[in-house]
């Protein structure tokens, strides 16, 4: 279950436009939450939906920021900063960088959404290796 529509993606990036599938893409999107969300506690109902409202609004708008993302960056899924050139005639791939950082996975301001609203239990890094 997506914790936002497609109208509260319309709401919060303003565009009036948005992709045919912005509803799988939000569900895809609000995977990435509950992963961000792991070992936080905060009140459920029997569907696992948070009953504080500052806590589903800060849900809702760290997933519509994700979908956001994902959109911007064109790599729903997370792969493509793998590679620095991808080529289909006669498949060419190359490594970005050294190989040894993973693409990012969540969009920086999810993650701020939900530390600023006190969901988050700890830092999340995300990205290459310091």
């Amino acid at each position: 279950m997506a914790y936002a529509t497609s109208d509260d993606y319309t709401a919060y990036t303003g565009q009036t436009v948005v992709p045919d599938d912005i509803d799988r893409r939000l569900e895809r999107a609000s995977e990435r939450i509950d992963e961000l969300l792991f070992a936080s506690i905060y009140p459920t109902d029997d569907a696992g939906m948070p009953t504080r409202a500052e806590d589903a609004d800060a849900m809702k708008r760290a997933t519509c920021a994700q979908a956001a993302w994902t959109l911007a960056v064109g790599d729903e899924f997370g792969v493509a900063a793998a590679f620095k050139s991808v080529s289909i005639g006669s498949v060419r791939l190359e490594r970005g960088g050294s190989g040894d950082t993973q693409p990012a996975r969540y969009c920086p301001d999810s993650s701020s959404i939900l530390q600023r609203a006190g969901l988050l239990p700890g830092y999340i890094l995300d990205g290459g290796v310091w």
